[in-house]
């Protein structure tokens, strides 16, 4: 029987080096991380390929062959040559690794299954590092089905290849018990859909007897990785609703209704109303308020924020709104300090560029419970800032912050925890929602404010350049400004950065100074230089920013109109509706220019399609997600979403709706999992809680 918790590098033929390789290719560090990393495919053993039959264009093949002779070329460091035939054709098997074990195993006239990936050079077709299995051998496993696993070269060449897997596996599949892996799943569930027990399950991903068995154990195990995942979070959203105490906001006073009554700048849209109650619910119940605030670009989210903050403020508590760039907690403290003038709030920023005399006198005051709101960069959270009495924390572009630096905001609230809002301006499928935000309450503003006038956006090749130059020529004639933004792929920043001062020669040509003014940011620049550059073009200083690194979601800088981005295939499609996002944010027409080169890729074509025909932040969300896959949508890769072995929010969503009402109907029925047939689904999830520490009440 396997220990599953026995560190990888002590299995025998393992080693550090080998463990090191599959930790850093597959998270791989125990036993048991290894059993659960499945075949992602099998080899039919009685499919055998002929020689004469196999093609330059095939990718993998498995042939039955013997050897007719083999030769060592080179030194110890050459490679090992190997012809077999089938009495159809000869072929060519090659080794650059592993020759001293390859080299005993060959003998003339001995017959292989010889299972490898082609290789075509100079026309003629060779299998390197195939596997061979003997039929003869007593390590042969006897399995029709041969399991594939993912893997690495350096795997490979360090000896870790499938052969050697499979036999461990083997071992280990003979031996493993259900006290190991227990049942998690209620009985009633395992009967409804006729699932193999977990422990079968298990072993029949890896040996399957036929392809229908595995799928049978493969649609178990998704069904588990979604139902656990599913539960979990909603017991810590329980949790958190009935245990976690939270301040009560319990009224409306002061400078929330003098400002909703005389100084709001417009009419608030149903989604904004209907959000605002959801916070004043939840923030005088008595528990901690924790939810997710969606919202689309240019849905006014900032306003619901600031109402938010006026109810804390109302009741005698002081507010944090937290934001990743400087530039973007100086444009909330402008805008938010501008609209509660009139209030006579005492508003502060608080960044990195702070100078040390301010600073020292607003962390006084900050302490004594003078200053009502506190906007600021992750600076807010370093130890000398400390509160009289926080109660509200609301932290801008989420996925920007990580769950620690959170967490120590959070710790600023004495003796309770403050309320935390969590605002992403990324729509959010709703099943990426549900799977990744699960422990949160979700408020979605899915309505724009009216009087906004749709932005245009074009679709240019190369032959259209000089049109495009000509809009930005008119718009920028009436005084208006333009973005010029550049991809930036960091395996290739030499060669974005070239692509960028050709684009500026470009630009200065068309556009030269003293008439236009070009300010420029790229990653390579000092984060003061790139805060200067942003600076005057806030100001209008100058006319046209270029940039290779995106510009950052929330800046908001109404004068601009124009957005032309560059080679915007190379762009995902959450990262267009973005950029997007930039311009638009006054009341005057606004384009967005997406150039590209004559041929597309079919995703190219999609994603440019899709900006053409839709400005519905959800609804390019949904594209992106088919696209993409779930695990690439921007924000989710700190939560659990990647942690799935086989389950895949996109091609398993059937079984995600399963899995989620059953574990919704489970923890509704027995929240406690206090009934006998929930009693393994409790002792697993305590396990899990144990393991992993619980951040879920930070958000």
């Amino acid at each position: 029987m396997p220990d599953l918790d026995q560190p990888i590098e002590y299995v025998k033929g393992i080693g550090p080096r080998k463990a090191e390789l599959l930790k850093k290719a597959f998270s791989v560090t125990t036993v048991g991380d290894l059993i659960l990393q499945y075949p992602f495919r099998y080899i039919d053993k009685t499919n055998i390929t002929l020689i004469k039959n196999i093609k330059p264009t095939d990718e993998w093949v498995l042939i039955k062959a013997k050897v007719t002779n083999f030769d060592l070329i080179g030194s110890s460091k050459g490679r090992l040559v190997a012809f077999v035939t089938d009495g159809s054709g000869f072929m060519e098997l090659v080794w650059f690794q592993g020759i001293k074990w390859i080299q005993p195993m060959l003998a003339i006239g001995k017959e292989f299954l010889i299972y490898g990936k082609i290789n075509v050079f100079n026309n003629k077709i060779s299998l390197p590092h195939p596997e061979l299995e003997s039929n003869t051998s007593q390590d042969a496993i006897s399995e029709v089905l041969m399991p594939i696993y993912s893997t690495t070269d350096p795997l490979n060449r360090a000896g870790f290849d499938m052969k050697f897997r499979r036999g461990l596996m083997e071992s280990w599949m003979k031996s493993i018990t259900p006290y190991q892996f227990p049942e998690m799943l209620p009985d009633a569930l395992i009967d409804h859909y006729k699932f193999p027990a977990r422990i079968d399950a298990i072993r029949q991903m890896h040996f399957p007897k036929n392809l229908a068995e595995a799928a049978r154990a493969k649609d178990r195990l998704i069904f588990e990785e979604f139902f656990i995942n599913q539960a979990s979070l909603m017991i810590q959203k329980l949790y958190r609703k009935n245990n976690i105490k939270g301040y009560v906001f319990g009224q409306i006073g002061h400078y929330f209704n003098t400002f909703y009554k005389d100084h709001l700048p417009f009419e608030l849209t149903n989604a904004q109303k209907r959000v605002i109650k959801e916070i004043r619910i939840d923030s005088g119940s008595g528990f901690q308020l924790n939810r997710l605030l969606q919202g689309d670009v240019g849905s006014g989210k900032t306003i619901v924020a600031l109402m938010a903050s006026l109810i804390a403020i109302d009741n005698g508590y002081q507010v944090c709104i937290m934001a990743p760039l400087e530039i973007l907690a100086q444009q909330h403290f402008r805008s938010i300090k501008k609209l509660v003038e009139p209030l006579g709030l005492k508003v502060e920023l608080l960044t990195g560029s702070t100078k040390k005399k301010e600073r020292v006198e607003l962390l006084k005051r900050l302490e004594s419970g003078d200053i009502q709101l506190l906007i600021g960069t992750h600076a807010v959270i370093e130890p000398p800032v400390i509160f009289k009495q926080l109660g509200l924390v609301i932290i801008d572009e989420q996925h920007r912050f990580g769950v620690e630096q959170r967490a120590a905001l959070w710790r600023k609230a004495t003796p309770l925890p403050p309320h935390v809002i969590v605002m992403t301006a990324t729509p959010i499928p709703r099943t990426l929602a549900m799977s990744v935000y699960g422990d949160l309450d979700v408020s979605v503003i899915d309505e724009l404010p009216p009087g906004r006038k749709p932005i245009k956006t074009l679709h240019f090749n190369e032959m259209k350049r000089t049109e495009m130059e000509m809009l930005m020529h008119r718009e920028l004639a009436i005084g208006r400004q333009a973005f010029v933004v550049f991809p930036l792929i960091e395996e290739s920043e030499k060669v974005d950065l070239e692509n960028l001062q050709m684009g500026y020669d470009r630009l200065f040509i068309s556009f030269p100074p003293p008439k236009y003014q070009i300010s420029v940011v790229h990653g390579r620049m000092k984060a003061a230089d790139k805060e200067h550059e942003m600076q005057r073009f806030v100001k209008h200083q100058t006319n046209i920013l270029v940039a290779t690194t995106v510009i950052e979601v929330g800046v908001d800088i109404p004068n601009a109109s124009v957005m032309v981005i560059e080679n915007a295939d190379r762009f995902g499609l959450s990262q267009l509706h973005q950029l997007r996002g930039r311009v638009g944010r006054g009341a005057d027409q606004s384009y967005c220019i997406l150039m590209t080169g004559f041929k597309l890729s079919a995703d190219g074509k999609t994603r440019v399609k899709t900006m053409e025909e839709t400005d519905n932040g959800f609804t390019i969300a949904e594209v992106d997600m088919q696209l993409r896959g779930p695990g690439n949508i921007e924000g989710t890769q700190q939560s659990g979403s990647n942690e799935f072995q086989l389950a895949n929010l996109l091609t398993h969503q059937a079984i995600f709706k399963a899995a989620n009402d059953a574990a919704m109907k489970i923890i509704t029925e027995d929240p406690k999992l206090e009934k006998p047939q929930n009693k393994g689904l409790r002792e697993f999830l305590s396990t899990r809680f144990r393991k992993n520490k619980d951040w879920s009440k930070i958000g």
